[in-house]
């Protein structure tokens, strides 16, 4: 059975695209005791307080008539921001040749719990990173399922 976050996205995603918008990531998240349905747009342009209003107006309807959440939840409409997280496939290719910080949830073989370089690559089971320490560089093969955390990084 597909998730919640997969059944929504299925849901609002062409309502999203026929208003002009990409569909970048849907959450849904138990922050405390609250429930939290975060929906993530983005355009070319970019992302304002406006465009967020309007997918919120054009999508909260279709979510209360399918009645997917059972418990009470806030929707949230954002940008995906400029440091992007990086959850998906597709999210992770646009990104290749870029810069990512890593966060494992612990410790590796290394005694490293972050790492920070470029995206050369990924395939089913892991990430292929270039790190650069001093003058070294070394890519490195990180499993997936190690990673807490996946983003890119901007310099200001």
């Amino acid at each position: 059975m597909a998730s919640i976050e997969e059944r929504v996205e299925s849901l609002i995603k062409p309502t999203i695209e026929n208003i002009g918008y990409d569909l970048y990531d849907v959450e849904y998240a138990k922050e405390g005791k609250n429930y939290f349905l975060r929906v993530f747009i983005d355009k070319p342009e970019g992302i304002d307080l406006n465009d967020c209003e309007k997918v919120n107006d054009a999508i909260n309807d279709l979510l209360d008539e399918a009645d997917y959440i059972k418990e009470q939840y806030f929707l949230e409409v954002s940008s995906p921001g400029i440091e992007r997280v990086l959850r998906k496939d597709r999210h992770i290719e646009q990104n290749i040749g870029k810069e990512v910080q890593v966060k494992l949830f612990q410790k590796d073989e290394k005694g490293n719990k972050e790492y920070q370089g470029i995206l050369r690559g990924f395939q089913q089971e892991i990430i292929i990173v270039e790190i650069t320490e001093k003058t070294e560089v070394e890519t490195i093969e990180i499993e997936r399922k190690k990673i807490a955390q996946l983003k890119t990084i901007y310099h200001w």
